[in-house]
């Protein structure tokens, strides 16, 4: 590298971002000690200062090797540091910063917490980040943002929030596309008006009981864990949704007609059957289908869901391409008075792959003529998969629904997976 000019030696040196290999090449002569304000990108990762034994503490090593970089654009920092040192070091780069991502450690620190200013407060200098990554952090007050105009995407992972408090910070945020909150506690009731949003991922710990409500007329994914009562107004761009509740009830589910809807997945273990009907409905243009929810039932009493007619199902999700169904869906499916007098016209043109999960022998029969019915009907079937679940049972039944399983896929080799 002797031999190359400064400005090739800058740009090369100036693609590092890990700080011990900053910190090394600072070492190696003092030409390449002159490039280091020409990096874009610092990384400290959790383990940066473990061996440290020297006279300065980590604040103020990160603080000189940030404020000799002449434009930084992008922060990332793994290693435990104070709200002071994070002040002084936004205050020499947070004009520059377009990315900053933070391990906060408020939740295990309670000294952290309490200290001023706060990590929270120290972020408005960097009025101009377009991405802002927080790794635990305790949002028990409302943030004395100002407003981010640039920011783009948020991500919070590991959280634990008041309701107010986070209401407030996305209010702060008014332009942005991207939204992610992963393993969020301590939210009842959460209100989402972003104009400019493009994805959203919720996920909430708790009882499962947390009431959403979200407005965004660009949204065009959307994944939800951990609310009974869904919302969501100006939905006809949105092409991805997913709902979950590993914990609690989904009681309502209300959505505008979706009909650009390409993806639509409901887990849990127990939906109210109006809720189920409700996005099912809103659902009539979707193309792949998962469903993994277990009862419904609207109070405590678990209860298996309503007979659905087999071809008034297909009619009214006429683009369905792929279908997976568990358990309860496709029990309903198999009531006895479903696939009685079909129209001979009847057809399911799209449907090209199937995922079915079995649990129990219980009506084999009306089972067998359902995924008989797959074959029959759907022309452009590729893929009949059968998974058999913990089918557990004394019974003979049980060896002879799988024997004849086993004869249908023998009969149609080319369709007909089990798994």
């Amino acid at each position: 590298m002797d031999s190359l000019p400064d400005a090739i030696v800058q740009c090369i040196l100036s693609h590092m971002s890990n700080a011990r290999d900053v910190a090394v090449c600072n070492c190696v002569s003092k030409r390449w000690k002159d490039s280091t304000p020409y990096i874009r990108s610092l990384y400290f990762p959790r383990n940066s200062f473990d061996n440290h034994s020297g006279g300065l503490s980590p604040d103020i090593i990160i603080w000189k090797m940030i404020s000799s970089i002449v434009h930084l654009e992008e922060l990332v920092v793994y290693s435990p540091f104070s709200g002071a040192g994070l002040a002084s070091w936004l205050s020499s780069v947070g004009p520059t910063l377009r990315h900053l991502e933070l391990r906060m450690d408020n939740l295990v620190d309670l000294q952290a917490c309490q200290e001023s200013p706060s990590k929270l407060e120290c972020l408005r200098s960097a009025a101009n980040l377009e991405s802002l990554n927080l790794w635990g952090v305790l949002m028990t007050h409302s943030p004395r943002w100002d407003v981010f105009q640039k920011l783009k995407n948020l991500e919070i992972v590991g959280a634990k929030f008041e309701d107010p408090a986070l209401n407030s910070a996305l209010r702060a945020c008014p332009n942005l596309s991207n939204l992610l909150l992963l393993g969020c506690e301590g939210l009842t009731a959460v209100s989402i008006e972003l104009k400019h949003l493009e994805q959203c991922k919720l996920d909430f710990y708790g009882l499962g009981n947390c009431s959403l409500l979200i407005n965004s007329p660009k949204l065009q994914l959307l994944e939800v864990q951990g609310c009974s009562w869904i919302r969501a107004r100006g939905t006809s761009s949105l092409r991805n949704l997913s709902i979950a509740n590993n914990q609690g009830r989904v009681y309502m589910v209300d959505f505008d007609k979706l009909v650009s809807l390409e993806s639509l997945s409901l887990r849990g273990v127990q939906w109210c059957w109006n809720a189920i009907s409700n996005i099912l409905e809103c659902g009539s243009e979707v193309k792949h289908l998962y469903m993994k929810v277990e009862f419904s039932g609207d109070f405590d009493a678990l209860e298996p869901f309503p007979e659905i007619d087999f071809v008034e199902f297909f009619n009214n999700h006429p683009k369905l391409q792929k279908f997976d169904i568990h358990g309860a869906m496709f029990a309903a499916l198999c009531q006895k008075h479903s696939l009685k007098n079909v129209d001979p016209d009847f057809a399911i043109s799209c449907l090209e792959e199937v995922w079915v999960t079995v649990r129990s022998p219980l009506n084999a029969e009306q089972k067998m003529n359902t995924l008989e019915s797959f074959i029959k009907y759907a022309k452009n079937l590729k893929s009949l998969v059968i998974n058999i679940l913990r089918m557990k049972s004394s019974h003979s039944s049980a060896d002879d629904f799988f024997d004849d399983i086993c004869k249908f896929r023998c009969c149609n080799p080319t369709v007909v997976r089990i798994e």
